[in-house]
């Protein structure tokens, strides 16, 4: 069992949590027993475990490469959430891209561009994964797909969620090439998110809170929506905003 906070294995763990360093070194971190088995059920691959037994107990029932113990003060400094349940893995991460998407037959997807907040990007992969959308674009991304954050926040949706990083031009160049309808939210021209029609190949673009979207995107879209607002707050989280407008697709294409 490793007890010292400046071993070598725990020092790299720590580093981790820095999207640079995960990306040199090609790993993402998860921690949480729910979101280690998703990964598993997607096939991502995992190289190590992390545990902690007076945490989890002497049984992770976790089969790994490599499973190293570790004390709960080594733990503790270790994990970057509170009330965790004693588990940290490292895993190799799953790059998606457009060409490789699988659609179905009437494809609903979600774009995101220049999302800043991983909790938001978590939110809406939870959010896509209850509607069983086909994929979420995310567009010149400014947080790392799999910040620790983002894969807390979604539950570990972002291992069953097809996602895609890539540019506002790559994307909008594939979404026209596939004949998919895109509806920006954008308040000019726009019309009630409830008179659209979702029942065709649709895809659905949220821009930043700060900044909405790009002139790009609103140039590019077929038609551009609104959600009324009948208080005094003048717009909604963007998780939020999805999913209002994904389960009414939904609702359309029952």
């Amino acid at each position: 069992m490793i007890t010292s906070k400046t071993n070598p294995q725990v020092k790299n763990l720590i580093h981790l949590q820095k999207a640079s360093e995960r990306k040199a070194q090609q790993l993402i971190v998860v921690e949480g027993r729910r979101e280690i088995e998703r990964a598993l059920k997607n096939n991502f691959q995992l190289e190590k475990l992390f545990a902690c037994a007076e945490i989890c107990g002497e049984h992770t029932k976790i089969e790994a490469k490599e499973t190293i113990w570790i004390s709960k003060d080594v733990f503790e400094k270790a994990a970057y959430r509170t009330n965790s349940d004693g588990l940290i893995a490292l895993f190799r991460p799953v790059y998606n891209s457009l060409e490789k998407l699988s659609l179905s037959k009437n494809p609903l997807i979600i774009v995101l561009e220049g999302v800043e907040k991983p909790g938001n990007l978590g939110a809406v992969l939870r959010t896509v994964d209850a509607a069983t959308a086909d994929a979420v674009i995310v567009c010149d991304p400014i947080s790392d797909i799999y910040n620790p954050n983002t894969i807390r926040s979604s539950l570990g949706c972002v291992f069953s969620v097809p996602v895609v990083a890539c540019t506002s031009t790559e994307a909008i160049k594939w979404l026209k090439a596939n004949q998919i309808t895109i509806y920006a939210t954008y308040l000019e021209a726009a019309i009630n998110y409830l008179d659209a029609d979702f029942r065709k190949p649709s895809a659905i673009i949220m821009g930043a809170e700060a900044t909405g979207l790009s002139t790009q995107w609103v140039k590019a879209a077929d038609q551009n929506l609104i959600i009324p607002m009948r208080g005094i707050a003048d717009s909604l989280n963007v998780s939020v905003s999805t999913a209002i407008v994904v389960f009414e697709a939904l609702r359309q294409r029952r």
